[in-house]
């Protein structure tokens, strides 16, 4: 890892600190999140920060920064924008949506119905949309952060699995511990200072995380431990069956590149297993089903993550 790319993470966790106390694990999950290129789902009560780090983390890095609300009356014409009649010279002119941003907030995104959130399906995976038969690409880098809250379940709709499916990872973002929850009494510095990065130096930053090293060995136990998920080993058979499905590909995927950007984070040019485990959790958490005897027994997808680490044999 060269000292450069330290010294800008550092910086930029530096920075972040400031506007959020004592979420370091949300920090190091967000950062982990734009060095893979990737979306994030952020799942929290209210009032736990979540927008404020979304946006704290876009004016570091000099991002542009778009949001939108989730309401269950959103189009998905509010979401990439539509075609507009101009009267003046009898044309139509294409009107660019919140979407065209590189790093977009969705606030409460389970509470919008299935059609607008499947809006965002083309721009998650293909970075790009269509309108009125028009493909326009999004700006690169193109980030989704999505929130959602758990407690609150009326008026919401469960996000589809396939929607799910396409972000990097889901990060629970708890309360606060007492001394971080103490000092905000004490009031909150604000930050209002010229950004540590751009788009260039994140990308300088990704291509550092894409050139950390991950063994052979480490790469099969990756592939292991989402095997497991789906009954793939046979002392495994038991998690398995609590479980309604199992993890796709694109967790296998999922864990090897947050692997190598928890292994830049923590200052190493190499992957080992312990960021391996640190990655299957927010990979794995919302790509697995439990099945309802599983969850009348009160287990977590976070469980039955953990359960398969424990079995699978680490290299």
């Amino acid at each position: 890892m060269s000292g450069d790319a330290a010294e800008q993470l550092d910086a930029v966790r530096s920075r972040l600190a400031r506007s959020l106390r004592g979420q370091a694990d949300l920090i190091d999950a967000l950062l982990a999140g734009l060095l893979c290129g990737g979306h994030v789902l952020l799942e929290g009560p209210p009032g736990v920060a979540k927008t404020t780090a979304v946006s704290a983390l876009a004016a570091a890095l000099g991002l542009d920064f778009g949001r939108l609300q989730f309401t269950p009356d959103l189009l998905p014409a509010d979401v990439i924008g539509t075609e507009v009649f101009r009267p003046g010279d009898q044309t139509f002119e294409v009107r660019r949506g919140p979407v065209f941003a590189q790093l977009l907030l969705v606030d409460e995104i389970n509470r919008a119905p299935a059609k607008v959130q499947s809006a965002l399906l083309e721009a998650m995976q293909e970075r790009q949309v269509t309108i009125a038969g028009e493909t326009i690409p999004l700006p690169r880098p193109f980030h989704v952060f999505a929130t959602q809250n758990p407690l609150e379940q009326e008026g919401t709709y469960p996000l589809p699995e396939a929607q799910a499916d396409r972000f990097l990872m889901k990060v629970l973002v708890p309360y606060p511990d007492a001394a971080a929850e103490r000092s905000l009494l004490d009031g909150l510095e604000a930050v209002d200072e010229p950004p540590i990065l751009d788009a260039g130096g994140l990308a300088s930053l990704v291509a550092a995380c894409n050139a950390v090293r991950m063994e052979g060995v480490l790469k099969d136990y990756v592939v292991e431990v989402v095997r497991a998920t789906r009954g793939g080993l046979e002392a495994d058979r038991e998690t398995a069956a609590a479980l309604r499905h199992g993890a796709s590909p694109r967790a296998t995927l999922a864990i090897a590149a947050l692997s190598r950007a928890f292994a830049l984070l923590s200052g190493r040019d190499f992957a080992t297993p312990d960021d391996v485990k640190r990655a299957a959790r927010p990979a794995m958490r919302h790509r697995v089903g439990l099945s309802y005897e599983a969850e009348a027994d009160g287990l977590t997808a976070d469980d039955a993550v953990e359960k398969v680490l424990a079995t699978v044999p680490v290299p």
